[in-house]
C-alpha cells in the first residue's frame, strides 16, 4: 500500500513537471515572437525615418527651387509692378485734393485722372515726416545727389523708418532717367526699403502758357511754374505722414538734424502752431501739419500768378490769423506763437546756379521776405480807421476778398469782377 502511494506521488510530481515544462516553452516562444515582432518594427520605424529623411531633403530642394524662381520673378517683374503704382486705375479711389485742383486750374476739367507719374515707390504711409524735394534740371549744375547724401545719411536707422523722403522731378526729358537711375545706384536701400520715393509732374499739369522755353527765360513764369511744382508735392505727400517738411535740391542738411527736429516738435506744448521754420531763407525747412496742407495749397493756388510762392507764406498769416481792424502790432505778437522759429537753421542753402537758367544765387542765411514786411507796414498804416475798407494795393485787396473781408466783385481784378 505505501509503495503503491508513493508511485502516485512520483505520478503526480511527473506530470506538474510536464505542464510546467510546457509552460516554460510556450512563455519562451511567446517572449520570441515579441522580440521578433519588435525587431521587425524597430526595423520598419528606421526604413520610415530613411525614407522620411529623404522626402524632407527632396522638399528643401523643392523649397530652395520655389525661393529662387520667386527671387527671380519678383527681379524681372519689379519694374513693372513699379509702372503699375504709377497710375491709378478705373476702380481705385483718386487721393483727395488732386480733383480740386480743377476748381483752380481750368485746364485740368477735361483731364479724366489728375496724378502725378510715380517712377519707384513701395507706397509707403503711415510715417512721422514726408521730406518733399522738388528738383528739375540745372545742366551741369545738379546738387541733387550731395543734397540726398545729406539729407539720407543724417538719420538713423529708426529715423528712417518712420520718414518717406520724396523727389519730385519737375522736369521732362532726359533729367527723370537720370534722377531714376541715380537713386536706385546711390541710395538703393532707402528706395527698396521704400523711404526714398520718385515722382514726375505730367506736363498736363501746367497751364499752356508756362510750358516751353517762354518759361525758362522769364522769371514770372518760372516762379508760376515752382509753385504748382509745390502744390503737386504737397497734396502727393498729405496722405503719407503726420507732417511735411519741404526742402529743395540745393541744401546741406545739418549732422542731427531730423534728431532735432523730431525733439523740437516733441517739446512743442502746443500743436496750434502755423508751421515751424528750420531755415531762414525762402520756402526751405518749413514745416507744416499735413492735415493743413490742402488749404495751404489751396491759398497758393489763388495767387500763384501774383507772388513767389515763400511770400505767400506771409499774407496767408495775414488772412487766417489777422481780424479785421486788429492792430497790426496784436497780429504780429500772435505771428510769433504760431510762426515757430528754430534756431539755428538746420538747413544750409548751398546752390549757386539757380534753377532758373542764367541766375546766380549767394544767399545763404537771409531772409528773403522784405517786400513782405514792407507790406505789412503798409497796411498797418492804412488800417488807422478800421470801420472804412482802406485802400489796399491789388494783391492785398484780392486776398481780403478770397478770406470774406470785402464783397466779390468789389476789387478790381478779382473772381467776382
Amino acid at each position: 500500500m505505501k509503495a503503491k502511494n508513493v508511485n502516485l506521488l512520483f505520478a503526480f510530481v511527473a506530470i506538474l513537471l510536464s505542464f510546467f515544462s510546457y509552460f516554460c516553452i510556450s512563455k519562451m516562444n511567446q517572449t520570441s515572437n515579441q522580440l521578433i515582432n519588435c525587431r521587425n518594427h524597430v526595423s520598419e520605424f528606421k526604413k520610415n525615418m530613411l525614407r522620411l529623411k529623404n522626402e524632407s531633403q527632396n522638399l528643401v530642394q523643392v523649397l530652395n527651387q520655389m525661393k529662387y524662381e520667386i527671387a527671380q520673378i519678383a527681379n524681372a517683374s519689379g519694374d513693372f509692378l513699379e509702372r503699375k503704382v504709377s497710375r491709378l486705375s478705373e476702380s481705385e479711389i483718386r487721393p483727395n485734393g488732386f480733383e480740386g485742383l480743377k476748381f483752380f486750374l481750368p485746364h485740368l476739367r477735361a483731364v479724366e485722372r489728375i496724378y502725378p507719374d510715380v517712377a519707384t515707390s513701395r507706397g509707403k504711409v503711415g510715417v512721422s515726416f514726408a521730406l518733399g524735394i522738388t528738383t528739375v534740371d540745372r545742366r551741369n549744375h545738379t546738387y541733387l545727389k550731395q543734397t540726398l547724401t545729406s539729407v539720407l545719411s543724417r538719420m538713423t536707422p529708426e529715423e528712417e523708418k518712420d520718414s518717406v523722403v520724396i523727389i519730385s522731378v519737375a522736369d521732362t526729358g532726359d533729367y527723370l532717367n537720370y534722377v531714376v537711375d541715380m537713386v536706385k545706384t546711390k541710395f538703393k536701400r532707402q528706395v527698396q526699403s521704400g523711404s526714398l520715393e520718385v515722382i514726375s509732374i505730367p506736363t498736363f499739369f501746367y497751364p499752356s502758357g508756362l510750358l516751353g522755353k517762354k518759361t525758362m527765360e522769364d522769371s514770372k513764369s518760372w516762379q508760376m511754374k515752382q509753385a504748382l511744382d509745390f502744390c503737386v508735392l504737397m497734396l502727393y505727400a498729405r496722405p503719407k505722414a503726420t507732417y511735411y517738411l519741404q526742402l529743395e535740391d540745393d541744401i546741406i542738411a545739418r549732422k542731427t538734424y531730423f534728431t532735432k527736429m523730431k525733439d523740437f516738435v516733441n517739446s512743442l506744448t502746443s500743436e496750434n502752431w502755423f508751421y515751424i521754420e528750420f531755415s531762414v531763407l525762402g520756402f526751405i525747412g518749413k514745416l507744416f501739419h499735413s492735415k493743413d496742407l490742402l488749404d495751404f495749397v489751396h491759398f497758393f493756388l489763388m495767387f500763384y500768378k501774383v507772388k513767389p510762392i515763400d511770400m505767400l507764406l506771409d499774407d496767408i498769416f495775414l488772412v487766417k490769423m489777422c481780424h479785421w481792424g486788429e492792430h497790426i502790432r496784436s497780429c504780429m505778437q500772435r505771428r510769433k506763437e504760431v510762426r515757430v522759429q528754430y534756431r539755428p537753421s538746420l538747413f544750409q542753402h548751398v546752390g549757386i546756379h539757380s534753377s532758373f537758367p542764367g541766375r546766380k544765387q549767394h544767399l545763404k542765411g537771409r531772409r528773403r521776405a522784405a517786400e513782405s514786411l514792407a507790406a505789412v507796414e503798409q497796411e498797418a498804416r492804412t488800417r488807422e480807421h478800421p470801420q472804412h475798407p482802406p485802400e489796399l494795393p491789388l494783391a492785398h485787396a484780392q486776398l481780403a476778398v478770397a478770406a470774406g473781408r470785402l464783397p466779390p466783385g468789389s476789387v478790381w481784378g478779382d473772381a467776382g469782377d
